[in-house]
């Protein structure tokens, strides 16, 4: 199982869009996949149609020790899974601040989970902040996706996020993570300002960055409401498209890593 953290410290950049709608298109095509919702707001579990509060969440785990297998709840939708979230998760940056292995715990439960569980993918939807709870995704992933909004302060937030990731690896927590993508959210093709950030992430981070763009959408804004995705509330919509092709070219992606 290949554990990416979906992460941002800049909210309403398609963070949550992406960790459900990605998800729901992957496991469409086959890949069975767990949602890790690591968010206090809860957003990931309600758009799946779940009730925050309902279900243990990851903080049963971090502050208490119980077995992750144990979270892991179905969906509606066949291959996807989610280990939801409730606001007690809100406050467990501060009990795990007290704790010496507050940067590694996740990381420890989750390596113990991986060994055991026959998902191909876990995507983790991180918090909109630099805090202990995106730390500790980010020291517990193989690999970072980033969402980013084309918009300015979007490539202002995008060297921060990358710093964050370089000291979790430099400190020894993680020294392998990388960066898997750069996925380029809420695209408006009708302003300038929408390419010229494109065309500057891509100068910079090459190949790094997904070809495929998710465009501005209404749709998208409304599924979670709904408690469906994208591609079961309209899956004719710009947005549903867009995150089919993403979800293959993230299929690409690692189906080249494995072959090499």
């Amino acid at each position: 199982m290949k554990i990416i953290a979906i992460a941002n410290q800049k909210g309403g950049v398609g963070k949550t869009t992406t960790s459900v709608n990605l998800g729901a298109c992957l496991a469409a095509k086959g890949a069975r996949v767990i949602v890790l919702d690591l968010d206090p707001q809860a957003n990931t579990t309600s758009a799946l149609d779940l009730v925050p509060g309902e279900f243990p969440s990851v903080y049963d785990s971090l502050i208490e020790g119980a077995d992750v297998a144990t979270l892991v709840q179905p969906t509606k939708y066949e291959n996807l899974s989610i280990i939801p979230c409730d606001l007690q998760l809100a406050g467990c940056e501060i009990e795990l601040a007290r704790a010496e292995d507050h940067l590694v715990r996740l990381r420890g439960i989750l390596h113990s989970f991986r060994a055991a569980s026959d998902a191909d993918y876990m995507l983790i939807d991180c918090p909109p902040s630099l805090g202990i709870l995106m730390t500790s995704a980010l020291a517990a992933a193989d690999e970072l996706l980033i969402p980013l909004q084309c918009e300015y302060f979007g490539l202002v937030g995008l060297s921060e996020i990358v710093k964050v990731l370089e000291m979790v690896a430099t400190s020894g927590a993680n020294p392998d993570v990388e960066i898997e993508g750069i996925v380029m959210t809420m695209a408006d093709s009708r302003t300038n300002l929408t390419q010229q950030v494109i065309e500057e992430v891509q100068r910079v981070f090459k190949d790094t960055v997904y070809r495929t763009i998710i465009p501005r959408s209404i749709a998208l804004g409304e599924s979670p409401s709904h408690g469906r995705t994208i591609i079961d509330y309209k899956p004719a919509s710009a947005g549903a498209c867009a995150y089919q092709a993403l979800a293959e070219e993230f299929l690409e992606r690692h189906a080249t890593v494995a072959a090499g």
